[in-house]
C-alpha cells in the first residue's frame, strides 16, 4: 500500500526558501507512470495544485509559483523534495504529497504538514 509522510520545518522566515521532503513508503519513485506531486491549502482557501515530478524525472508547475518553486528526488531514499525561494507570508499553508498513475490524477495523499512563513 503506498503511503506518503511529508516532513521539513514548520516555521519559515520571510525571504528564505521553504524545503520539503515527501518519503514514499510501500513503492517506489520510479515505479513506471507514477507521478509525485504537491499540493498546498493556504488558511481558508482551497486546495492548490504547486507541481508535479513523474517517474521519469519530468516536472511540470502552476505558473503562479514556476520562478520559484523547483519539485526533485532522491531515489536512493525514495524521496521527492520541494523547495520554494523567496518565501512570503502568503506561502503560508498546510502541504501535502501525493501520489498515482499520472499527472492528473493521485489518490494517494500524505497527511499534510503545516508551514507557517513569518518573519
Amino acid at each position: 500500500q503506498v503511503q506518503l509522510r511529508e516532513s521539513g520545518p514548520g516555521l519559515v522566515k520571510v525571504s528564505q526558501t521553504l524545503s520539503l521532503t515527501c518519503t514514499h513508503f510501500g513503492g517506489s519513485v520510479l515505479t513506471p507512470h507514477y507521478a509525485f506531486t504537491w499540493i498546498r491549502q493556504p488558511p481558508g482557501k482551497g486546495l492548490e495544485w504547486m507541481g508535479v515530478i513523474t517517474y521519469d524525472g519530468n516536472t511540470y508547475y502552476d505558473p503562479s509559483l514556476e520562478s520559484r518553486a523547483s519539485i526533485s528526488r532522491d531515489t536512493s531514499e525514495n524521496q521527492f523534495t520541494l523547495q520554494l525561494r523567496s518565501a512570503t507570508p502568503e506561502d503560508t499553508a498546510v502541504y501535502f504529497c501525493a501520489a498515482g498513475l499520472s499527472r492528473y490524477y493521485y489518490p494517494n495523499w500524505g497527511r499534510g504538514i503545516q508551514v507557517t512563513v513569518s518573519s
